[in-house]
């Protein structure tokens, strides 16, 4: 296993990874499930996904969505999964490991192997940290520290048997912002996170993000991780 990889993968949608997954028919959980994006995506083949998400605000709008009926969005943290013993054939994770109070991330793949099934997956998928996008994060919110501990807390759920590694990839997926105030709205205003920054540092983002614009808007390519675990 390793952290990053020196070939960056394919350029895909996550969708075309997650897709090789036994999804139809399939009862999932998904832990971080933030606007919904790729909940929605999933609900189109599984029998049911329940959806959690600690950020109140988020839920809130969720609980909202009235087209997806085999979804239940519900408020849970991965490290304290409100859900029975073996109630899951998949565990989806997009980029919201690191999201996990370091403390907390080894009870978390405790607490997924508890509601997986035998022979059931956990697919973890984390942002590398890599690229131009990263670049201008990190100016206000650097996320080293914590993608680190989320690959780490996945090596030991792997090195003590709690789960194996059914395998391990890597890709690139595009970001696609129409101009900044685009960027401000996604990223900047995220409820999840208090992105509280100075006039200074506001302005150096904005001009760090502008050298990318085209007239089409401004393309980032993102390298994503993803570890694919079974429960034995």
């Amino acid at each position: 296993m390793q952290i990053a990889s020196n070939e960056a993968g394919p350029l895909v949608d996550e969708q075309e990874i997650f897709g090789k997954l036994p999804i139809r028919g399939a009862e999932i959980l998904e832990l971080g499930c933030g606007k919904a994006e790729k909940t929605r995506i999933v609900a189109h083949s599984a029998k049911s996904v329940v959806a959690l998400e600690v950020d109140e605000i988020q839920l809130e709008i969720n609980r909202k969505i009235r087209d997806l009926e085999n979804v239940r969005f519900e408020r849970g943290g991965a490290e304290s999964i409100p859900a029975r013993d073996g109630s899951f054939d998949i565990v989806m994770m997009f980029k919201s490991l690191h999201h996990v109070p370091i403390e907390f991330m080894d009870r978390a793949f405790q607490e997924i192997r508890r509601v997986l099934r035998p022979g059931g997956y956990a697919y973890i998928s984390e942002p590398v940290y890599a690229g131009d996008f990263n670049e201008i994060l990190k100016l206000f919110h650097d996320e080293k520290k914590v993608r680190e501990a989320a690959f780490e807390a996945v090596k030991k759920a792997v090195s003590t048997g709690l789960f194996e590694l059914a395998r391990e990839e890597f890709f690139v997926t595009p970001m696609n912002f129409e101009h900044f105030d685009d960027f401000e709205k996604k990223i900047l205003k995220v409820t999840h996170t208090n992105h509280d920054l100075s006039p200074q540092l506001y302005d150096e983002v904005r001009e760090k993000f502008e050298k990318h614009m085209t007239p089409g808007g401004a393309r980032f390519f993102m390298p994503i991780r993803v570890d694919l675990l079974r429960k034995a």
